[in-house]
């Protein structure tokens, strides 16, 4: 049974559930691979669009969802259901599967899901190796991570709606070229970003990713769940190309830091939801660091602001 926690439409926050990393780490490991499991369906299936915003997922009212996708003259939607600890595939003529959500390794997962898409006459091969991870396991081979606690997994995903709300709210402020707010299951993080509008220097020894993400001048923002050096779940914001004197900005909240080897604001998760109004902490945050990387980089922040 799902915990009595709730998001919050008011946006202030209220009892935001902590989530502190160690708590839940080997289930944040095994879910991150069970999103690219099903992220590299929605790749495979979706024409290439700009800065590969084809390839996100999307919070719902549940968890989240790769939206429609196309396969041959049907449309198939893949969601993650993390009130009842579901997988449903839903075929536009009709036809679902629902796989349980619960303690299994990565291999076992991989192999229920593609049986269930063979049934539904979905002929999807993937690359089954993870991305954006060191010492990646192929999907089959993964018996390593195997754990899913779905009371974290809930908390995650109230932490996630809500800010989810938040970054919305933040984007409508923003009338030039912005993403949507969208998670990416490559790194596993939950993002908008806006852009100045002007081509980007290329990246000194950019890979195809890079490059077309990277393509133009941005100040991007997001939230993170943590790992490696970040002990605990984090919003960041940096600007690429990073203008001169960025790092030495002064943003909002106090709390907020520049991380040097990650070139990026950080602001601890915990100092958001302990604030006395959560939802003004993070939009400070945003709105600071934001400033700090248009005003920088001489953005025309009239023509591109509400």
């Amino acid at each position: 049974m799902a915990p009595e926690f709730v998001p919050h439409s008011t946006n202030d926050g209220g009892s935001l559930p902590a989530l502190p990393f160690e708590s839940w780490k080997d289930t944040l490991a095994t879910l991150h691979m069970w999103t690219q499991i099903v992220g590299k369906i929605r790749l495979k299936l979706c024409p290439l669009v700009n800065h590969w915003w084809n390839v996100t997922f999307y919070v719902t009212g549940r968890g989240m969802t790769t939206l429609a996708m196309p396969h041959q003259d049907r449309g198939v939607e893949i969601r993650f259901d993390f009130v009842d600890h579901k997988l449903v595939i839903e075929i536009s003529d009709g036809r679902t599967r629902v796989l349980d959500l619960k303690p299994q390794s990565v291999a076992e997962f991989y192999g229920e899901f593609m049986a269930a898409l063979a049934e539904l006459g979905l002929d999807v091969r993937i690359w089954a190796t993870p991305v954006e991870i060191p010492e990646p396991i192929p999907f089959e081979q993964d018996h390593t991570h195997a754990s899913y606690d779905a009371e974290a997994v809930h908390r995650f995903w109230l932490i996630l709606a809500w800010v989810d709300e938040v970054f919305k709210e933040f984007r409508a402020r923003f009338i030039g070229k912005v993403s949507p707010v969208h998670f990416w299951w490559g790194s596993f993080d939950h993002a908008v970003t806006r852009f100045s509008g002007r081509v980007a220097p290329e990246r000194p020894g950019a890979d195809r990713i890079t490059r077309e993400a990277y393509s133009h001048e941005v100040s991007s923002a997001g939230f993170w769940p943590g790992g490696g050096d970040i002990a605990g779940p984090a919003f960041y914001s940096y600007a690429a190309p990073e203008p001169p004197g960025f790092a030495e900005q002064r943003v909002g909240p106090a709390a907020a830091f520049y991380h040097p080897q990650l070139k990026e604001y950080l602001l601890m998760y915990d100092d958001v939801r302990t604030a006395a109004s959560p939802k003004a902490a993070l939009m400070d945050f945003l709105q600071t660091t934001y400033d700090a990387a248009a005003t920088l980089a001489k953005w025309d922040r009239k023509a591109l602001e509400r």
